[in-house]
């Protein structure tokens, strides 16, 4: 046993999401490690929960700190990356397909891979957590459009678009129609924005700015609906799951949970208490 200094520490985890556009999920603690230079054939979008990274990108390094930084290194570049501290960092990835984002934009990429940005950061973060939870598809892919905006006009240094108010109401209702007619068998943001010929981003955006949340929590809400009223009729939290939409019997308790307040069994025992 040696003395001085923390002891070593490599935590991985890593997983294939089945959302389209998402190759990979990679969250890591490494307390002693150095990348050796390589490639990849993906985006890689990188936040650091703490610590710190230095890394080259086709040989120019960088140095990367504080909870609002976010890092994409682009597809065919060389890149390393080395701890900077004894305590390490923790780092979540996206491994995003080359199609993600425009093949013109890799120059832009390679000259400025880090971005200090706030929203952008979050947004990030809040995908990670819907990634977490298969059942959560719908979120994942809405979340992965607004980030993949934001990292293209940071790119090109673009302003971000303006949402028309009719114009908005008038698309926000057509995919609110669309969601109440697929409740339990839901659908995907690429279905949506195919079936109403809108782009996914601008979709959620008129939704949101009409209803005053996003379209997939307007989904589920109506799923915890129809699972409420199946609740008091007496069937089972396990048959609710799957004939509302929800992914299995520990995603209806997630989102039920959070929604209503107590587990859909203990809301399910309190059926017929009042007429006692």
């Amino acid at each position: 046993m040696t003395g001085g200094g923390p002891p070593r520490t490599t935590t991985v985890s890593a997983w294939r999401p089945s959302v389209p556009g998402i190759a990979e999920v990679f969250h890591a603690h490494f307390t002693e490690h150095a990348y050796p230079t390589h490639t990849h054939d993906t985006w890689a979008l990188m936040i650091l929960n703490d610590g710190a990274v230095d890394f080259a990108c086709d040989r120019h390094r960088h140095g990367v700190t504080g909870s609002d930084t976010v890092v994409l290194l682009p597809p065919g570049v060389p890149h390393d990356g080395r701890t900077v501290t004894a305590s390490g960092f923790r780092k979540r990835v996206l491994y995003l397909d080359a199609g993600v984002l425009p093949e013109g934009l890799t120059g832009r990429a390679v000259d400025g891979p880090v971005f200090e940005d706030e929203l952008l950061r979050h947004r990030i973060h809040q995908l990670h957590t819907a990634l977490g939870h298969p059942g959560d598809v719908f979120e994942a892919e809405s979340r992965l459009s607004f980030i993949r905006e934001r990292l293209r006009r940071h790119l090109a240094g673009l302003p971000l678009p303006l949402v028309p108010g009719r114009e908005a109401n008038r698309m926000a209702a057509a995919l609110r129609d669309l969601l109440d007619s697929r409740i339990p068998s839901g659908l995907s943001l690429r279905e949506a924005a195919a079936v109403l010929h809108a782009h996914p981003t601008h979709l959620i955006r008129c939704f949101k700015q009409t209803y005053g949340l996003p379209p997939h929590a307007y989904l589920t809400g109506r799923r915890i609906e129809r699972a409420r009223r199946l609740l008091l009729d007496g069937r089972r939290p396990v048959e609710v799951a799957a004939s509302v939409g929800f992914h299995d019997q520990a995603h209806l308790h997630r989102h039920f949970t959070r929604h209503v307040g107590t587990t859909p069994a203990r809301y399910a025992a309190t059926r017929g208490r009042a007429s006692r």
